[in-house]
């Protein structure tokens, strides 16, 4: 499964936009060992998110089922119609978009793109999915030592690291994956770019990272028509990496930091961003504009960051305004 546009272009500020709707204090929401080895190496995105205050909030899901991409609408639906009861019993909910690459020590097929393997961390109760497979004859395939289990009738596959960890997705993510946490392939623990940039967000309830690639997207879409500029062209080739974090324990603060190769570039990219932010302010709603002013762009020693705040009422109004909704549907 290719990686689509509707991934590329809103995934970020979608799955941002779900889950600023909790109301209540977030945990961190960290991965374990076992499930960062699991994570094949190449990652154009890696998004981390606290699924038990999800499910606590109705209205988190019911925006979420209006903005979350098709491809983890895809990956969530065959999770809740597996019989996992992940919906009770996950903590924590990952999704990474990787590229592959086959080659002669691996189990994925010929030829090469991006997949989206999902991660699950929770209390699971292994022996009684088990059992129930068991039950329905649902027999797995055996890669090396793991079983992969088909999961419902979507073409999706899961397979139990231990206890508390699963992987889940297409057949060839899943085997991408237990090739990396085996050491056929390179993982995600061995990506020293991402690993020294997960350790300031990881942390946080939501937190994500972005390669380069995924990192140029984003900031395509987020600088719309800007990004025909011809400035842009030359910030777009020296962007680094990006990542993004959220916390909810006293209303919803937001913070992203892209990191550029030299001080010139991040002040150019910062200056394009604040005009972005002046032309919706100039035809925004008084809601739209509080969003703006309460949105601070710098840059500092070749980063850009942003940073945003407000209460969770401000916040769940300016989701349903037409700014939010030119951000989002791309």
């Amino acid at each position: 499964m290719n990686i689509s546009k509707n991934w590329q272009h809103g995934t970020t500020i979608a799955v941002l936009a779900t889950l600023a709707m909790v109301p209540i204090a977030a945990q961190a929401a960290q991965l374990s060992g076992d499930a960062r080895s699991s994570i094949p190496k190449d990652v154009q995105q890696i998004i981390v998110v606290d699924y038990r205050q999800m499910q606590n909030s109705p209205a988190a899901m019911q925006l979420k089922d209006r903005v979350l991409p098709p491809e983890l609408k895809h990956l969530e639906t065959a999770l809740k119609t597996s019989g996992l009861r992940v919906d009770q019993d996950a903590d924590t909910l990952a999704f990474a978009a990787f590229r592959t690459t086959a080659g002669a020590n691996t189990s994925v097929g010929a030829g090469s793109g991006t997949r989206i393997l999902g991660v699950a961390q929770g209390q699971f109760q292994t022996q009684a999915i088990l059992a129930k497979f068991a039950k329905d004859k649902t027999k797995p395939t055996m890669l090396r030592n793991n079983a992969i289990y088909p999961m419902g009738s979507g073409g999706m596959s899961v397979a139990f690291l231990n206890q508390t960890t699963m992987i889940f997705g297409d057949r060839e993510a899943v085997k991408a994956a237990l090739d990396a946490r085996d050491g056929l392939q390179p993982n995600f623990l061995q990506n020293g770019d991402m690993m020294s940039e997960m350790a300031a967000v990881d942390s946080m309830a939501v937190w994500s990272l972005l390669d380069q690639k995924g990192t140029q997207t984003m900031m395509k879409s987020v600088l719309g028509e800007a990004a025909g500029l011809a400035d842009y062209d030359t910030v777009k080739n020296r962007m680094k990496n990006a990542s993004y974090s959220m916390e909810f324990s006293n209303g919803v603060r937001f913070s992203m930091t892209v990191n550029m190769s030299d001080t010139l570039t991040a002040a150019t990219a910062a200056t394009l961003m604040k005009g972005v932010a002046l032309m919706k302010k100039a035809s925004g709603s008084p809601l739209e504009k509080t969003a703006v002013d309460d949105t601070t762009i710098d840059s500092n020693s070749g980063v850009l960051t942003v940073a945003y705040s407000s209460s969770d009422s401000q916040f769940a109004g300016l989701l349903t305004s037409p700014l939010f909704q030119q951000v989002v549907v791309k």
